[in-house]
């Protein structure tokens, strides 16, 4: 062993070879999701990992799947720098050191996959077909872990890279997006399991991804086939391209206010208008001379959803909340949502008088969260249900169970991520939703994308980033409820549990063909 370096090092020396592969493969996982979605992406990163996992130690697996995790996240979250220069002068420093610290934490994610990989694969030898199944599982369960543990982030999916291609992303509907990620990351290690396997057994592998891709199109095609026709209810987008920056500075709240208003009020029929998340940035609720204003935009019984702040007084002290509201024409308020999943140091600072760290946005205290999701019943309107900027990226989490709405409004501010690929990502979620929960989604965004997306995930209207107008629109029908909606994340078990049944089944048959064969052959 060579003195300075770990056993486990010494004893492979092509073990940083592994990891540069691995780190570029990751980084390749990029390029398969939105803005992007180049397809052949998936099979040549997966299929390295695979391939530079095979016959290898846990400990060695864990660094390789690690080193996989940065290049994915690295370049997959990098964006997130752009928010600590909105205040550059405060947290600049800190935006290179909070993308490495939050990407080397989050691929321990694909790295305790790849350990579990190769845990199983030395207790057990599992070839070809069996091989990928259990990479695809082990990275469906880290990733539905990502999802849950210290609050869960669930950004950039492997299903997401399906997301611009209809019939593909349609399977969400039945096994969601955790089970979409084991499909594709199975799919994505096939190339490299045809050629690890013996000639004889690549029957099976053929059998198995035939399967796999008649199902995925298949259900795919049967499940968008559902044309239902929009409903009557006339949509008002406002995308009022506010910079950050400027958001919050003294003296912006009425020069903000009058330009949310002037798009408004442009001609054109509207059942419901719709503001962005904190588009008034100021308690709305308090100010009773901007709800006059605003009052004078909504005749004849029209109704505003908007983003805004709000606050609340008690036990000797007060709590802020990040909320929509709904208004009409009286200026009253009549139903309200608040955020219940919070950003970690946007909105609240986790163990905080622990942690040397203040919040990244302005304000004047930690948001609380808000009870979890609810449907809003509004005049004039379907039944709406409520996820105010990364709400949107929990799968199974958007949509209250015991009133089940019949669309979803997503009011975001995503000016903290400039014209980065963020928003393009953060977009990619909300479309991922509607499939899943045969929902439309509807999004008003600060300074984009604001979309209309119906229920199989398509875009009907859009404005991108850095455009300033509205987006007048009826509002898409709602699907029946989709499997997944249903029964959430059991559909991803009972597909993984199907897949090896399959595997199982599939592989038995080809063995016993093949003695069937040599025994013909010998006699």
């Amino acid at each position: 062993m060579k003195p300075g370096l770990p056993q486990f090092v010494s004893e492979d020396p092509n073990l940083f070879q592994r990891m540069g592969l691995a780190l570029v493969a990751g980084g390749l996982t990029v390029l398969t999701l939105p803005p992007f979605s180049w397809l052949i992406a998936v099979p040549v990163s997966f299929s390295v990992l695979f391939i530079v996992l095979r016959n290898i130690s846990t400990s060695r697996a864990f660094l390789v799947g690690w080193a996989f995790g940065l290049g994915q996240f690295g370049i997959g979250i990098s964006w997130i720098a752009e928010s600590f220069y909105v205040d550059a002068e405060r947290f600049g420093a800190l935006a290179i050191p909070a993308v490495v610290g939050l990407s080397a934490g989050l691929a321990i994610f694909p790295a305790s996959a790849a350990m579990f990989f190769a845990a199983i694969m030395q207790h057990r030898v599992l070839h070809g077909i069996k091989a990928g199944l259990l990479l695809a599982t082990c990275w469906m369960a880290t990733e539905w872990l990502r999802g849950h543990v210290l609050t869960g982030f669930p950004w950039n999916l492997a299903a997401y890279a399906l997301v611009d291609h209809a019939a593909l992303r349609q399977p969400a509907a039945w096994v969601g997006s955790y089970g979409m990620s084991f499909l594709t990351v199975f799919i994505g290690t096939l190339p490299s399991v045809l050629i690890a396997v013996a000639p004889k057994r690549r029957l099976s592998v053929f059998a198995l991804f035939s399967v796999a891709v008649t199902g995925l199109w298949g259900g795919g095609t049967l499940w968008s086939s559902q044309d239902v026709p929009p409903t009557d209810i006339a949509l008002r987008i406002v995308q009022g391209n506010v910079p950050q920056v400027e958001k919050w500075a003294p003296g912006s709240r009425k020069r903000t206010l009058e330009k949310y208003l002037s798009l408004s009020v442009r001609p054109g029929r509207f059942d419901l208008l719709l503001w962005p998340e904190t588009a008034f940035p100021g308690f709305l609720d308090e100010d009773a001379i901007a709800r006059t204003q605003i009052s004078a935009a909504l005749p004849d019984g029209r109704v505003l959803l908007t983003g805004a702040p709000d606050r609340v007084e008690g036990d000797g002290a007060t709590r802020y909340f990040n909320t929509v509201q709904a208004y009409d024409g009286s200026g009253e308020i009549l139903a309200g949502y608040a955020k219940h999943h919070l950003v970690p140091f946007g909105e609240y600072v986790p163990l905080k008088g622990l942690l040397p760290f203040e919040r990244l946005t302005e304000g004047l205290g930690d948001f609380t969260p808000g009870p979890g999701p609810r449907t809003l019943a509004i005049p004039g309107a379907p039944l709406v249900g409520v996820a105010i900027c990364y709400e949107i990226i929990f799968p199974g989490q958007v949509v209250d169970e015991l009133l089940r709405p019949d669309w979803i409004f997503n009011g975001t501010n995503d000016a903290w991520f400039g014209t980065s690929i963020g928003p393009e990502q953060h977009l990619a979620s909300a479309r991922m939703r509607a499939v899943e929960e045969g929902l439309p989604v509807v999004r008003a965004a600060n300074t984009g994308i604001s979309a209309i997306i119906d229920a199989s995930g398509e875009i009907v209207a859009r404005l991108d980033i850095g455009q300033t107008g509205v987006i007048d629109a009826r509002l898409p029908a709602a699907h029946a409820p989709t499997p997944y909606a249903r029964f959430g994340d059991w559909t991803s078990l009972a597909l993984i549990c199907a897949a090896w049944g399959i595997a199982f089944a599939v592989g038995f048959t080809c063995q016993r063909f093949n003695r069937e064969n040599t025994r013909s052959e010998e006699l």
